[in-house]
């Protein structure tokens, strides 16, 4: 019998790919500080997002593959940079205002504007640690703010100093001729007004471990570059950190390939290895357009969950990581009924289980993915909830125990929750875009001709019985394309261009009930109640 190990070893899904990088970095031997360290980085200033989920699910799933491959410890590290000067008030807050008076300080230095925590720093990171662990990351969070005032970061600050000039032969060809005259890695913390000061150095002491610059009261001051005195600038902070922490795996985005790249030469400068590195595309909204933060298009979390599980959503960022792709509520149906397919096939003896993408989003088999079976798909109920019309699951569920009588919520509790999820996503996307229209005279006909052969059918008759019969009615009524036929199907009975298999649509609303629809169609009786 294969082993899991070898299994492991010659699976090709993308996070077993990823995980070699790691395995052949260590080489099979415990690093000096004793684990694998796999990091993802988080910017406090505002909320968290649908790309911090995409960050950490992603590097979970690398995670989980590494630790079969390998009896190496591993730690996840996700790290708020909370020590960074807040540069704008965000919309979204309370108190703006207050917040306005405190611009340039440490996030965990600016009082709470909600009013709950000892700082907006603090107010934030626990929201983060609320949203992991929401999802049931395994992770330990990490604080910049503490780092560098405890002294953790003291050794590799005093190293950057050290090598002063050779990160500043790094970070100024990256910069504009502007800033490069008053660009310096340090960023000492005012001790009068708390502000996170950028200034040119003035003078540097290698051996006492100070910088020297011009406060913003003109005067000189000489801090050390240790104990929370000064942080470093993001992109030798980030080279610093890998430095200092021995970080062995971190992704980013695309469009932080050229900071990657500054930092893990910054990282060798200190006389560590940076560590392997993954670029994954970034989100597009609805009109292909990059998501953006600010912006506030494309889609968040939430929204994301008011309509679908979060499976779906791990699918959906365990997909083609590296291919750029529409984030838009469009695209959730579609990913559930992926994630259904791929739960159905999950077979715990496969071999081949460690390629299928349940394997990855539910814990890399250690909770192994649920055995339920989901006899209807997602689009299936979107469709059943829009014939109804209705926002009661008690609805659907009246259809489905009749199409599949051993289904019930309490043994089928996925399939309860698409049912809620079906009507959600109905009421807020499908029915405000519905739009039935009444038959032409070829179609009149082929309809008419269709409810007499449903007519025919026996109680009981079978989704494949049905379908045959339509497919029967439009070659006879000469659709040369059947798509055509099927367009005219929806966009007649259900008031969309596109719909579901209707043989396994019909029996499940019931061959009765179909009946009634196609004369309601028949009688452009869909239309004028629309």
């Amino acid at each position: 019998m294969t082993s899991e190990r070898e299994l492991a070893q010659g699976a090709k899904a993308w996070p077993f790919e990823e995980a070699c990088k790691v395995v052949k970095r260590l080489g099979g031997k415990t690093p000096e500080k004793g684990y694998a360290l796999f990091e993802t980085g988080y910017g406090p200033s505002g909320l968290p997002h649908i790309g911090t989920f995409g960050e950490v699910v992603r590097t979970t799933m690398v995670r989980q593959a590494f630790q079969c491959l390998s009896d190496i410890p591993t730690r996840l590290f996700c790290f708020s940079d909370d020590m960074d000067g807040l540069r704008k008030v965000p919309d979204n807050i309370p108190n703006r205002e207050m917040v306005a008076e405190h611009l340039g300080k440490p996030l965990t230095k600016i009082p709470d504007p909600f009013g709950e925590y000892e700082s907006f720093g603090h107010h934030n990171n626990a929201r983060l640690r609320a949203f992991l662990d929401e999802f049931c990351f395994d992770y330990e969070f990490q604080s910049s703010s503490e780092w560098y005032n405890s002294g953790g970061f003291d050794a590799a600050l005093l190293k950057v100093l050290a090598h002063y000039d050779e990160v500043m032969a790094v970070m100024l060809p990256s910069l504009g001729p502007e800033r490069r005259q008053t660009y310096s890695p340090f960023l000492p913390i005012c001790q009068k007004t708390g502000r996170v000061l950028q200034v040119p150095l003035l003078e540097r002491n290698v051996d006492a471990g100070t910088i020297v610059f011009e406060d913003e009261d003109g005067n000189k001051v000489e801090v050390p570059v240790t104990g929370g005195h000064c942080k470093l600038q993001w992109k030798p902070d980030w080279g610093m950190r890998w430095h200092a922490l021995g970080v062995d795996y971190e992704m980013s985005g695309k469009d932080l390939i050229d900071s990657v790249k500054l930092g893990a030469r910054i990282t060798r400068i200190l006389g560590s290895r940076p560590p392997e590195a993954f670029t994954y595309e970034l989100f597009l909204d609805e009109n292909g357009e990059k998501i953006s933060k600010s912006v506030g298009n494309g889609l968040t979390v939430e929204e994301w969950l008011r309509y679908a599980p979060a499976s779906s959503l791990s699918l959906f960022m365990f997909q083609k990581p590296r291919t750029a792709k529409r984030l838009y509520f469009d695209t959730i149906p579609r990913a559930v009924d992926e994630y259904l397919g791929h739960l159905a096939r999950y077979d715990p003896d496969d071999d081949k289980r460690m390629e299928n993408p349940a394997w990855h989003i539910h814990g890399g088999g250690n909770g192994f993915p649920p055995a339920e079976e989901v006899p209807l798909s997602f689009s299936m109920l979107l469709n059943l909830a829009s014939v109804c019309n209705t926002e009661d699951p008690a609805v659907l569920w009246g259809f489905i125990t009749r199409y599949a009588a051993d289904a019930s919520p309490e043994r089928m509790p996925i399939l309860d929750e698409l049912a809620g999820r079906a009507i959600s996503y109905y009421r807020d996307f499908v029915k405000p875009k519905k739009n039935f229209r009444a038959p032409d005279d070829k179609e009149r006909a082929a309809l008419e001709d269709l409810l007499t052969q449903l007519e025919q059918l026996a109680h009981g008759s079978t989704a494949e019985d049905i379908q045959n019969q339509v497919y029967e009615v439009g070659k006879r009524h000469d659709y040369e394309n059947l798509r055509d036929w099927f367009k005219a199907l929806y966009e007649i009975l259900l008031g969309q261009e596109q719909g579901p298999r209707l043989g396994s649509f019909m029996a499940l609303y019931g061959l009765e009930e179909s009946r009634d629809l196609i004369r309601a169609g028949l009688a452009d009786e869909l239309s004028k109640s629309a």
